[in-house]
């Protein structure tokens, strides 16, 4: 059941550093989808940290130790300051299972309002709430209410709709009515604050404070799901929620894939009160895993190279490049539908039709195959497996924009 990437002729990998890869023959390929390896891979400063702790000590949370505690405060500088509480676990899949428990014991309710083709993890709980899982296997869960994608490019209500935020919160506004008719009441609303798995999407600044609204009214929270965006990718802020405005704080956020720049660390943060209803069941929550001297050391290990190396900022600077050549190609080829992105977290929407947008899937598989050829790694998303997705390691630089956009061009050419 393991699926490689391109399984007709896979590549294999040996070694990596920065934002390359090489294989066992030493060629090297440019990585634009690794996401995990966040600051870059095999980063000297993450491998010094991980094998310093290492050395002197790690063992599960049970004993008192700086580094969790140190980890905590520093990432609680980078969250609003009401999200306050964290749980250290082991993979963002943990880290939603979790979310989903609080949310419940907090709400005392069950339902789960979710995105189309959202993913939330592997879990049986997550396969339960990710209909990009669920459609494939045992179909959708009572208890489980599917929300249209806020996509303005393909979605319901689209660019030239007068107002598709209030129009996108409606649609869960009316999920809420009909899962109460029904004598159903909603626990959370449950986001990718970026839906990825979706194609790529960057929802409308407002929708989540609206959806908020209605989901509060229910006496459901809104958790913001960060495993693939959070830590500054999208260069203006340092989570994907906040590109929706300063008003907007979600109830939990959850972090996985880039926190540990590939070691296995994840993180719940919530307020006080979640945590507090939580806590009141009298039963423990352990993970032995969890929280542990190395995971911490080299959490704040990511934390600061982020800093130190201004990687929010690059992100920017390098993202805004790439969406500006990207669109330039879109002019060139009638295939190129929509470009789409925040800082390193781009998406090309590939069409066979403009007039209908219809997902140019065959197309987008030729074409990643072809730049694997070139030495480039890329993949593609979205219910039509048609959009290209870019979300490289955060060290991606001018000339690898260039690099892979001129290629594309050569290839759609």
């Amino acid at each position: 059941s393991c699926k490689l990437f391109f399984s007709n002729d896979p590549v294999k990998i040996v070694k990596a550093k920065g934002q390359y890869m090489y294989d066992e023959k030493g060629r090297q390929y440019l990585d634009c989808i690794n996401n995990v390896a966040h600051v870059g891979h095999c980063h000297p400063d993450i491998v010094k940290a991980a094998d310093e702790q290492n050395q002197l000590l790690n063992t599960n949370s049970r004993y008192l130790h700086d580094n969790i505690v140190s980890y905590a405060e520093r990432l609680s500088k980078m969250l609003p300051e009401k999200l306050c509480i964290f749980y250290f676990l082991n993979s963002g899949s943990e880290a939603n299972d979790l979310a989903l428990r609080l949310a419940r014991q907090y709400t005392k309710h069950e339902d789960v309002i979710v995105l189309d083709h959202a993913y939330h993890g592997h879990l049986t709980s997550l396969i339960d709430i990710s209909p990009y899982k669920f459609r494939n296997l045992d179909g959708q869960k009572e208890w489980v209410h599917v929300a249209p994608v806020p996509d303005t490019y393909r979605g319901l209500y689209r660019e030239d709709h007068e107002d598709p935020v209030t129009a996108y919160a409606n649609e869960v506004k009316t999920i809420i009515e009909q899962a109460h008719k029904r004598g159903r009441k909603i626990a959370a609303f449950f986001v990718e604050s970026l839906p990825s798995v979706g194609g790529q999407i960057i929802p409308p600044a407002g929708y989540f404070q609206k959806v908020a609204e209605h989901v509060h009214k229910a006496g459901g929270i809104f958790i913001a799901d960060e495993i693939q965006v959070g830590f500054g990718r999208v260069g203006k802020h340092f989570w994907g929620f906040q590109l929706q405005g300063e008003d907007f704080t979600p109830d939990i956020v959850t972090m996985g894939k880039p926190i540990g720049n590939g070691h296995p660390i994840a993180c719940v943060a919530t307020t006080t009160e979640i945590a507090e209803a939580f806590a009141a069941t009298g039963v423990e929550y352990f993970n032995t895993f969890g929280g542990n001297p190395v995971s911490c050391a080299i959490g704040l290990a990511v934390l600061d190279v982020i800093e130190k190396e201004h990687l929010q900022a690059h992100a920017t600077e390098v993202g805004n490049f790439l969406m500006k050549l990207l669109e330039e190609q879109k002019i060139k080829h009638p295939i190129i539908g929509d470009v789409r992105g925040s800082g390193l977290f781009v998406g090309v929407d590939l069409i066979k039709d403009q007039a209908e947008r219809t997902p140019a899937t065959a197309e987008a598989e030729y074409l990643i195959t072809r730049l694997k050829e070139e030495s480039i790694l890329l993949s593609t998303d979205g219910p039509g497996r048609n959009v290209l997705k870019f979300k490289p390691p955060m060290c991606f630089s001018m000339e690898d924009a260039k690099f892979v956009v001129d290629t594309i061009d050569k290839l759609l050419t």
